[in-house]
């Protein structure tokens, strides 16, 4: 009886063995892929689902009942649909929707895009158990879409190539470890340097506060003001916020910026067509109507029009005459020439900035958003020799991302205790830059994007909704469906 009843389990049709055989196939290929060999042990649980049926997988099936059939069956595709979504999620694509304009024009806000996440090589997910579909918070529930234990230790799967200099990538935010949820832009670190910073030089305006002690006083202040910052929260590598940019710099690379022009090794980069910077445009006679400015492809929330009078001091050291129309948005060199033809138009200027808030921040570099650098990428493997000018610029490396205890000790440096003059990088790292470069938050303001930070490659625009039109009057950007988003 026992013989005839396994004889019976195996005895099925062809059809059914050729999809166990496939599936069987597809499942190791994944293993290998992904590495993790012990989930071979689940092997004969796929073959049970399509052959011997040891478990019950469709027990339900055989009920009279007519609401155990239908409720049942919605749990059992639900169930299917969102492990296969975690799968495809997690391992080949994923969805991303532009939110600012920081790569404008190479890529809009209120576009939607797939990201490939096998192009680079996809991660071995940090948070393995998570809600697919959600980054880090449960719309309206307002609660963690994931389970912070077990966190597994960064391993990146073979990729189709490598991330090369100007592609365009997804990545998640360095520095979006701690966040205030109130208030994240600027972030946590830069929020903490400025009050720290605000409150020791308005303690003692005569002494340039040290570094060290603006984040440490800043972190109490920020932690204090509850209403303005909100909860301060940590997220792991994966559930960090997801931010989109070019890479203009490879590990290995020297990187500098001169009046705005990229220099890599010393070498000037050539600017793509739609890179674009911040101007003051004066007129005289007329205001620019929208019509123009829709042409010019000029957001409306990106442009500012200064009423006659103000600021007469600092556009008057600029050229510019305070008592006529000045308008301020970005412009593509292409538009910029254009508009320069426009009657009324009498003198367009770039914007220009001295500020040093800029990475890293209390580092004493004097380098501003226009004028950056020398500065090195670093690479997987190279040894850095630790210096008191370059502490500032890798020490969140040394620290943060690659898990070290540093210390300085009578000018001395301490890795883990030990005695060191020097450092040997663990993995490859980026630089990141909006094609927007006047209105993007980029790595000249929090640094390096570390490799396991590193989602994907947009491929793709599949839908594209401009924000500032109705939906019968081009709100739907129809030129853009479909439209190759690595450029």
């Amino acid at each position: 009886m026992d013989t005839e009843k396994q004889t019976s389990r195996f005895d099925k049709p062809l059809k059914q063995w050729i999809k166990a055989g496939v599936w069987s196939l597809i499942y190791v290929f994944f293993i290998a892929w992904v590495g993790t060999y012990w989930w071979l042990i689940g092997l004969p649980v796929v073959f049970d689902a399509f052959i011997t049926h040891f478990i019950p997988w469709t027990w339900w099936k055989k009920s009279e009942n007519k609401a155990v059939l239908t409720i049942m069956g919605w749990v059992d595709a639900i169930v299917f649909a969102l492990v296969a979504v975690y799968f495809i999620n997690t391992y080949l694509f994923q969805n991303y929707q532009i939110p600012t304009s920081s790569l404008e024009k190479s890529l809009l806000v209120g576009d939607f895009l797939f990201v490939s996440k096998a192009s680079f090589g996809p991660r071995v997910p940090n948070t393995p158990l998570s809600f697919p579909l959600v980054q880090h918070t449960f719309p309206m529930l307002n609660c963690k879409s994931f389970i912070e234990h077990p966190q597994w230790d960064y391993k990146r799967l073979k990729g189709f190539d490598p991330l090369k200099r100007n592609d365009i990538v997804v990545f998640n935010f360095p520095t979006g470890d701690t966040v205030a949820v109130n208030r994240q832009n600027p972030d946590y670190y830069i929020s903490c340097y400025q009050e720290g910073y605000q409150q020791l030089i308005t303690m003692n305006p005569n002494q340039v506060p040290a570094t060290a002690d603006c984040y440490r006083l800043g972190r109490e202040i920020v932690k204090s003001k509850v209403t303005e910052y909100g909860e301060i929260v940590y997220r792991p590598v994966d559930r960090r916020e997801n931010y989109v940019k070019r890479c203009v710099g490879v590990a290995g690379d020297w990187l500098e910026i001169k009046d705005n022009q990229v220099y890599v090794n010393h070498q000037k980069q050539e600017n793509i067509q739609v890179l674009q910077f911040n101007y003051f445009v004066q007129t005289v006679g007329t205001l620019l109507n929208d019509t123009l400015l829709d042409k010019l492809s000029v957001s409306k929330d990106d442009i500012q029009l200064y009423n006659t009078g103000q600021f007469v001091n600092e556009f008057a050291q600029i050229g510019l005459d305070a008592k006529l129309p000045i308008y301020h948005f970005p412009l593509t060199a292409a538009a910029c020439s254009e508009l320069k033809k426009v009657a009324g138009v009498v003198k367009i200027t770039i914007e220009t900035s001295a500020s040093q808030d800029v990475f890293p921040l209390g580092g004493g570099k004097k380098w501003t958003r226009d004028n950056f650098g020398p500065i090195w990428v670093p690479k997987k493997g190279m040894r850095l020799a630790l210096n008191h000018y370059n502490l500032p610029i890798y020490e969140r490396i040394i620290r943060v991302y690659e898990h070290n205890k540093l210390e300085v000790k009578g000018g001395e440096f301490y890795i883990n205790d030990k005695l060191t003059k020097t450092y040997t990088f663990k993995m490859d790292y980026y630089w990141m830059m909006g094609d927007n470069r006047h209105n993007s938050a980029d790595s000249r303001y929090w640094g390096f994007v570390p490799e396991d930070h590193i989602v994907g490659r947009p491929v793709l625009v599949w839908l594209s909704l401009d924000k500032d039109k109705g939906l019968f009057n081009g709100k739907i950007r129809w030129n853009r469906f479909f439209k190759n988003a690595e450029r």
